[in-house]
């Protein structure tokens, strides 16, 4: 792994489901609510990875067809495992680069990906170009820079006191944007109109401090990609840091929240 790469390996799709997936999952049908796009339509989903929008754009949006891309084949592999609906078509695509006709779909959404997209300009403009006159735009991401995911925040806190540096690693200094201004400029930049933000909050429930470290050890992201990179000594202590910083209760379980921040646009 390269030190221009940031730690952010996002190809093991397993891996990546421990770590973010399952809490994607929970924010993904709360994010659809929101959005409010009428059944029987034509979607995409941009940066799909192993799914979990895409399972709940099925189940609670009902479309008529939806075509879901991703850079990774790893991810795409367990995306198609875990969504055997024919309605869906999982293809390796770029988001700053769809190949898809103009004003071909309804509803264009991502989940989770923008940050780590080279060019989020190009990637929101994209998006805009392919979505039909009066379509909804929508996405979402973590509040990195208002420490939005607690159990995230809790290991670059313990890396940062352990290695100083690990600190300009974390995702809150990567991606200060990642609030309802700089999301709502971005959108605006794009040429989306009728722009709105909220914030979606879940529980991260671990059922013990294993469930919560384990994650870190498989390298899939920024967090884990660093982990990993580190001596076996070195994670140790990062590991006992950790350990001992955490909120506790009685049954051993670790009870946090993360948050999102969802943008919502139509096209005019």
């Amino acid at each position: 792994m390269t030190v221009t790469s940031r730690h952010d390996a996002w190809h093991a799709g397993d891996s990546y489901d421990s770590y973010m997936g399952r809490w994607s999952r929970q924010i993904a049908p709360r994010f659809l609510d929101w959005l409010d796009v009428p059944v029987g339509l034509d979607w995409l989903e941009v940066g799909c990875g192993t799914g979990a929008l895409s399972g709940a754009i099925l189940v609670h949006g009902n479309p008529k067809s939806l075509l879901a891309i991703d850079s990774s084949e790893g991810f795409l592999a367990a995306a198609r495992a875990s969504v055997p609906d024919k309605r869906a078509v999982f293809e390796v695509g770029d988001a700053q680069a769809l190949a898809l006709d103009a004003a071909s779909l309804d509803a264009v959404v991502s989940a989770l990906v923008l940050n780590f997209v080279p060019d989020k300009q190009k990637m929101l403009a994209e998006m805009k170009r392919v979505t039909r006159v009066g379509g909804s735009v929508g996405f979402y991401v973590w509040d990195y820079p208002g420490g939005g995911v607690a159990f995230m925040r809790a290991f670059w806190k313990a890396a940062a006191a352990l290695d100083p540096a690990a600190a300009d690693l974390a995702e809150n200094r990567r991606f200060p944007y990642c609030t309802p201004d700089g999301l709502t400029a971005l959108a605006a930049d794009a040429g989306l109109t009728t722009i709105a933000c909220t914030p979606i909050d879940v529980a991260t429930v671990f059922k013990d401090f294993d469930d919560l470290w384990h994650p870190f050890t498989l390298g899939a992201g920024p967090a884990p990609g660093y982990c990993v990179s580190l001596a076996p000594d070195a994670q140790e202590r990062l590991k006992q840091k950790l350990q001992d910083s955490l909120p506790y209760r009685g049954d051993g379980s670790i009870h946090l929240t993360a948050r999102a921040w969802a943008i919502k646009a139509f096209v005019a």
